[in-house]
């Protein structure tokens, strides 16, 4: 079982990479971080850390945060729980160095412990580097997926 309070150590390239599985004792290291697309806000940061539904790893070098990956367990009346991943962000400055990598072994092993054997997500065709990470994970790559959307949620 996966502890959530445990800190995950990773040496890379002379800089120790903390991992850390998000819980209320450790979410205000996330507060002033870049990771995100837009500022944290406060209301919604709350209502993602109070679902247990949904999970978000975060790395850290020192008290940077430089790296986070969430996701949510997919309930279905008539089939085991999935898991989606939503998000896999690194800064700039800190890609390449495998924490991407690190950042999603990471979250999936926190979905197994729900009980999510299927893991999927999606991304642009044109996204590269993040096919090729998926890829490294040893995902299987689908065609066929047509993607349709409400209230402009697909945009920018």
């Amino acid at each position: 079982m996966i502890e959530r309070d445990r800190e995950f150590i990773v040496d890379v390239m002379n800089e120790e990479i903390t991992y850390h599985i998000l819980t209320f004792q450790n979410a205000s290291q996330l507060e002033n971080s870049d990771i995100f697309d837009n500022s944290l806000d406060p209301e919604q940061f709350y209502a993602f850390l109070a679902d247990p539904g949904h999970e978000m790893v975060f790395a850290a070098i020192g008290t940077q945060i430089v790296g986070m990956a969430s996701g949510n367990v997919m309930l279905h009346p008539d089939k085991q729980p999935a898991f989606f991943i939503n998000e896999v962000g690194v800064s700039e400055n800190f890609q390449r160095r495998g924490i991407a990598t690190s950042l999603c072994e990471l979250l999936m092993n926190v979905a197994r412990e729900k009980g999510c054997q299927g893991i999927w997500l999606a991304t642009e065709s044109d996204n590269i580097e993040a096919r090729g990470l998926y890829r490294r994970l040893n995902a299987r790559e689908t065609s066929g997926v047509i993607v349709y959307d409400w209230g402009g949620v697909m945009d920018d």
